[in-house]
């Protein structure tokens, strides 16, 4: 399939009306060969149900990850959910995708929760599925192949009978959603988070605003990779400047230059100057540059520390970044808008930074770096780093 295929994965959630707490849980995680994504929905609302969504998800996820055989772990799970003494149903359900990125091979196993969402060309197809019992209990299975602009979606089933009763006799129902989605398809579906949001919204407005059950919404859109490089300091041979500049100005991808000394040297090497953005400086923060070719130039250590403050506060979520057209957001939405992150790190020490104190090799560069890339890597975002 190639390495220029994305795996957007994004998930939505609506908590019960009243609830502080969502009985819904999905967690993914992402390693070089494959993603793992787990949706559980935890019976009843609020915090017992966010507990045993909660337990459910984290012993599915850190299994796979560990790739015990997938029959038991769906043993271990069911085994340690208890079961309703009333109803005769166990305590949570779960949703299943794992996607293999070599072949884009993917499986989808399902206890309890609505039927998979699979669209290929925009169109929804049924997919064959296997039923086999384990421990009493009916898991259905499904796989395929994924191509570049397919979708796959999980629901727990807040989603289905939105409106049930009130706007809707029976809920939304798996076949409407389908069929709005198709909708959603052939106008806006660019990246995962747009196709989620709108089924998300319209699940809002089915219920009016007085949500009846958890919703949750978790999918994947394959679509091509949008990189950026992030070029930062100088490197260490002032030799390899030029090396370097080519380097970031042949990139196919986004291209970001965080620092002045940086700037300058891509500038000399393609005889121009930077252009300051008086514009966009505060009193924390110096202006950005311009300078052709160059999707974004900014300082180095105020800028990098200030965007990863950015994005901790807005939890890596690109909705929630300050409207402030400054340095450090414009640097945080970069980040946020790439797939994967590609960082050129210099490590000639700007004599301005460094403490006298400190041993020549403890740059502040990096220690910022490393502390961005941390919080990137939390988030399942994919990074790289190459220290010049």
């Amino acid at each position: 399939m190639g390495q220029d295929n994305f795996f957007d994965i994004c998930d939505r959630h609506l908590n019960k009306k009243g609830e502080e707490l969502c009985g819904d849980q999905v967690k993914f995680t992402k390693t070089e060969t494959k993603s793992t994504i787990v949706l559980s929905d935890g019976l009843g609302s609020g915090v017992k149900a966010n507990i045993l969504a909660t337990l459910t998800t984290e012993i599915l996820i850190t299994m796979l990850n560990a790739d015990v055989p997938l029959e038991e772990v769906i043993k271990t799970v069911i085994g340690t959910l208890p079961i309703c003494q009333v109803r005769q149903i166990a305590y949570a359900t779960f949703t299943i995708i794992q996607i293999d990125h070599q072949s884009s091979h993917f499986k989808v196993i399902n206890f309890d929760n609505p039927p998979i969402f699979y669209f290929n060309k925009g169109r929804v197809i049924t997919l064959d599925t296997k039923t086999e019992k384990i421990l009493g209990k009916k898991i259905i299975s499904s796989e395929g192949q994924l191509q570049r602009g397919d979708f796959l979606g999980a629901i727990s089933d807040g989603v289905l009978y939105a409106g049930l009763g009130d706007t809707m006799n029976f809920g939304w129902g798996w076949d409407n959603i389908a069929k709005y989605m198709e909708k959603v398809f052939m106008t806006q579906a660019t990246n995962s988070r747009s196709i989620i949001e709108q089924v998300m919204a319209e699940t809002r407005s089915l219920y009016r605003d007085n949500i009846g059950d958890d919703a949750t919404f978790v999918g994947i859109y394959v679509r091509k990779r949008n990189p950026v490089m992030i070029f930062t300091g100088p490197p260490l041979d002032i030799n390899k400047d030029e090396l370097y500049a080519e380097r970031l100005l042949t990139f196919k991808g986004r291209k970001v230059i965080c620092g002045g000394t940086t700037g300058n040297l891509v500038a000399n090497y393609m005889g121009e100057t930077v252009e300051m953005d008086i514009s966009t400086m505060r009193k924390d923060l110096p202006p950005i540059g311009k300078l052709s070719e160059i999707d974004l130039v900014t300082e180095g250590i105020l800028t990098i520390s200030k965007a990863t403050a950015v994005l901790r506060q807005c939890n890596c979520d690109i909705t929630r970044l300050p409207s402030d057209q400054n340095g450090a957001v414009l640097l945080a939405r970069e980040i946020l808008e790439a797939d994967s992150i590609f960082l050129l790190v210099g490590q000639q020490i700007n004599e301005f930074y460094q403490n006298p104190l400190l041993p020549k090799n403890i740059s502040i560069r990096r220690s910022l770096i490393e502390d961005l890339v941390n919080l990137l890597k939390q988030k399942q975002k994919e990074v790289t780093v190459e220290y010049c």
